[in-house]
């Protein structure tokens, strides 16, 4: 039997952190002194205390590790660390978003241009037959996989769409801005209308006689910035108001340039007169 200093030397592992691992039921001494309350370990425990050192290195909660070594087989473990990974995935996205907004500000601060007010423009936009997908998201982030999905569908089937710039088309369906299970649609105009194919609809995407249109140079960051700008512009323009559901038209993305800070999307949101 170790003293907790000795197999805390022998094992690289804390005593405090021992002392928590008792604590919290993940690893109990093998004895305790009755009248000193010394606490003891054995050689047997090593393996037991190497499992919890991984999954701990591998940010599981001190519930999930209590959870993974009562129930330590290999199919549940496979399972476990799949989710993982698919947590850690997560998190990864959303600190990159998290980056690219940071150097954004930076950029805004640089060019003073953190106060700017987009150019808002108000045209008709006529009907088009489109093919398109719509899906729950667990944000709006995910919208490139909802393309991805779309481009390969055509490609697949050989639709023939429409070969001009404006064609390129997102419909956000939410009645105001969602953190999770965001109502998205993408769509192409095609030249003909076919038959839907599971998720995949042809459909006449509606027109609409006035729609409030700007346009955004650069990152898909600056997307954000310029929503706002169009409050300022309901507020000096107050005898118009939102009406139905906005889209965003990418006529140079990142299939055209390989720079974001040539990237040009319009905003399109539809307005009425009051």
């Amino acid at each position: 039997m170790l003293s907790i200093g000795d197999f805390s030397k022998l094992t690289h592992v804390s005593v405090r952190m021992l002392r928590y691992y008792d604590e919290h039921g993940l690893l109990k001494p093998a004895h305790v002194d009755k009248h000193s309350g010394y606490r003891m370990y054995s050689a047997k425990q090593v393996p037991e205390l190497q499992k919890i050192v991984l999954l701990r290195d591998l940010n599981f909660s001190v519930v999930d590790i209590n959870n993974l070594l009562k129930n330590w087989n290999d199919k549940f473990l496979v399972e476990q660390l799949n989710n993982k990974i698919y947590e850690t995935e997560q998190r990864i996205r959303a600190e990159k978003k998290r980056i690219n907004k940071i150097k954004s500000v930076i950029n805004d601060i640089h060019k003073d241009q953190i106060d700017i007010h987009y150019n808002i423009t108000i045209k008709s936009i006529p009907s088009y037959n489109i093919v398109s997908l719509r899906k729950k998201l667990p944000d709006y982030s995910y919208e490139g996989e909802l393309w991805y999905e779309l481009i390969n569908f055509i490609n697949r089937e050989h639709i023939d769409i429409e070969r001009h710039s404006y064609n390129n088309i997102a419909i956000y369906h939410d009645e105001g801005h969602v953190d999770a299970d965001a109502d998205v649609e993408v769509a192409f105009i095609v030249k003909k209308p076919s038959k839907n194919i599971d998720q995949f609809v042809f459909r006449e995407l509606e027109s609409v006689d006035q729609m409030a249109c700007m346009m955004v140079y650069g990152s898909y960051e600056k997307l954000s910035t310029a929503y706002q700008s169009f409050i300022y512009w309901l507020d000096e323009h107050n005898e118009y108001k939102m009406k139905g559901i906005s889209r965003q038209v990418t006529i140079i993305g990142e299939t055209d340039t390989s720079n974001p800070d040539d990237y040009l999307t319009e905003i399109q949101i539809p307005v009425q007169i009051i």
